[in-house]
């Protein structure tokens, strides 16, 4: 008996063999896709939080007093994923208190800022000592990593001073590393006096393991060093993120194009899987323009982290 042909001449034979060559096709590109998508994708979960310092300029500026219970909400209302706050260091407790209002409106408790005097020798030590006793309480409120910037002090630091200080920040980061935490050191201005003379300091005469990077991008480009050499150079030790943008060299009332290319910026940080722990950190000088609320700039600016660094 003649073998019965498919509407467009196959035999059903040939017909049902390539039908079901093709649904193995299918089924095998769908087990797969996961893996093959699973290489272009960012290994690390994307974390977007906002830093308390734009905020308080915002209700200085409005004349209000600063309260971070409504900065908790509002960062909330706009699915950030955590604040990082300033660390008490004197009042540890309070520390867990921060991080009791960010669990109540389902924030995440992820870094915590802090300054360091650590360049006085015979006395960072004790400093270190007292930062990781916070640190402690901290931790066991579920932050994980500490945002550290050493104390400037007006001029610029000795030899004797920054061997001082680095010794201190290695002290630090150990500390931290033993209680499951990571140090990110941030820099402002004067640390990148002198052709970036302490920034580069701290870094190469300590460990990546150790002493962490908390790249404030902005800054980093203000005190004159171009974003991707950081990043080429000290990308291994990045911690956590501040963004922050400008035009022309006047900061930005949001998070979004202008003096620094966060694309590229963006690209290296998926192409070699750093962390993902972005904080927004909007912030006011004598020429930003303000044209809307503090609330609706940080929601412009986490659809911008969003879009660029997803």
């Amino acid at each position: 008996m003649a073998a019965a042909t498919s509407p467009h001449g196959r035999s059903r034979r040939n017909f049902i063999h390539g039908a079901v060559k093709s649904a193995g096709a299918v089924a095998l590109a769908a087990l797969l896709s996961p893996a093959l998508a699973a290489e272009t994708e960012p290994k690390q979960k994307m974390l977007i939080g906002s830093n308390v310092y734009g905020w308080t300029q915002y209700a200085q500026r409005d004349k209000k007093p600063f309260n971070a219970a409504d900065v908790i909400s509002a960062l909330a209302d706009c699915s950030y994923d955590y604040l990082e706050s300033f660390m008490d260091i004197g009042r540890p407790e309070n520390n867990a208190k921060l991080a009791e209002q960010m669990k109540s409106k389902g924030l995440q408790r992820v870094s915590i800022y802090t300054g360091a005097r650590v360049h006085e020798a015979g006395k960072a030590s004790e400093t270190v000592a007292k930062i990781l006793a916070a640190a402690r309480v901290c931790r066991e409120s579920g932050f994980t990593v500490i945002s550290c910037n050493a104390d400037p002090i007006g001029r610029a630091k000795t030899d004797e001073e920054l061997k001082t200080q680095v010794a201190a920040l290695i002290e630090l980061g150990e500390g931290l590393n033993k209680l499951g935490m990571k140090l990110g050191i941030h820099h402002h201005l004067p640390e990148m006096a002198n052709n970036a003379r302490e920034f580069h300091y701290n870094f190469r005469n300590s460990k990546s393991d150790v002493v962490g990077f908390c790249y404030d991008v902005h800054w980093v480009w203000k005190g004159g060093v171009k974003p991707m050499d950081a990043l080429r150079e000290y990308g291994d030790r990045v911690v956590t993120w501040h963004l922050r943008q400008s035009r022309n060299g006047i900061w930005w009332e949001d998070l979004d194009t202008g003096d620094i290319d966060y694309g590229e910026v963006a690209k290296y940080a998926t192409d070699h899987d750093l962390p993902r722990r972005f904080t927004v950190e909007l912030a006011l000088e004598g020429g930003t323009k303000i044209t809307r609320s503090a609330v609706e700039n940080h929601r412009r600016s986490l659809e911008f982290v969003r879009r660029v660094f997803a």
